[in-house]
């Protein structure tokens, strides 16, 4: 009797994950569906050049992406695949556009701005002679 409970336990179980899997995999479909409708050379035209390498990027990690899992359901292990460096290598490159997207993000100084900021902000002493002159034009008056 504990067996079957256990089993009916396994199945809902496993039920859920193939639920949600059968779910993302039409996420995925819809998609490429999406991706496809429009040809990649319209699509890379309306783009500037970082723009066309995160689409390029994220379109050849996901193949990768699809190409692990592939390799799971085979029996094959991922980890001792090809693919597992290839993907290593796109993560390198993503992350190589995200520092140029992070740069152009960065807040420019405008250095003209921050010297008449510095120069106005420091104490200057009067001159000497300024001090006595104002000083004698005010009594004679």
């Amino acid at each position: 009797m504990a067996e079957e409970e256990i089993n009916e336990d396994y199945q809902a179980e496993i039920l859920e994950y193939l639920s949600a899997f059968e779910n993302s995999i039409g996420a995925v479909d819809d998609m490429l569906k999406t991706m496809m409708s429009v040809s990649r050379n319209e699509l890379l035209q309306k783009l500037d050049p970082l723009e066309q390498a995160k689409v390029d990027l994220v379109s050849v990690y996901t193949l990768n992406s699809m190409f692990w899992v592939y390799l799971a359901t085979q029996g094959v292990n991922p980890k001792e695949h090809p693919v597992k460096q290839e993907l290593e290598r796109i993560r390198v490159y993503m992350n190589k556009v995200k520092e140029i997207t992070d740069k152009k993000k960065a807040v420019k100084l405008d250095k003209g701005a921050a010297s008449r900021f510095v120069k106005n902000a420091l104490w200057e002493p009067k001159p000497k002679n300024e001090s006595k002159v104002a000083s004698k034009g005010k009594s004679k008056k």
